[in-house]
């Protein structure tokens, strides 16, 4: 495929696996850039074409991967404010104090309950951004050498 592109489709189709780098400057623009790009240009060439579908493919497993983690989480993190509640942590220990208030407040603030389940989603939703700055740079040079780039772990909804 190398020999007959243009320097100009390659150019644009790397331009389409880069603009995912515009959601650090507009929300959602990892979407919405690639997505005009791709459909302003998917007719002219075949590189471009399928381009924006990995790049909008691999952008949407992203997003539906990190929506999982996080509510996988929920219940952890929900878990948490009742023992923030009953720690001393704030001095919130001492509220029985003021206004003759009945509230029992029991335990010291509990890490092993949810830092061990919240630490792991952390580091889940940072390798997934690791994994999305990485595999986008290959997909910018290897389609400016104009090879095709298929991205890991990607569900293809757009075929």
């Amino acid at each position: 495929m190398e020999s007959t592109l243009t320097k100009h489709e390659r150019n644009l189709a790397a331009m389409v696996h880069a603009s995912s780098f515009s959601k650090f400057f507009i929300p959602f623009g990892n979407f919405i850039i690639p997505l005009v790009l791709w459909i302003a240009n998917k007719k002219d060439s075949a590189l471009v074409d399928y381009s924006g579908k990995q790049v909008l493919n691999f952008q949407i497993s992203l997003l539906l991967y990190s929506i999982v983690l996080g509510i996988i989480s929920i219940p952890f993190f929900v878990g948490f404010f009742p023992d923030f509640l009953d720690s001393s942590l704030f001095g919130l220990n001492h509220l029985n104090d003021y206004n003759n208030l009945n509230i029992d407040f029991s335990e010291a603030f509990k890490f092993s309950s949810w830092l061990f389940p919240l630490g792991v989603a952390g580091l889940a939703h940072g390798a997934l951004f690791v994994v999305n700055v990485v595999y986008t740079i290959l997909a910018v040079i290897k389609t400016n050498e104009g090879q095709e780039f298929s991205y890991p772990i990607t569900i293809k909804f757009l075929k």
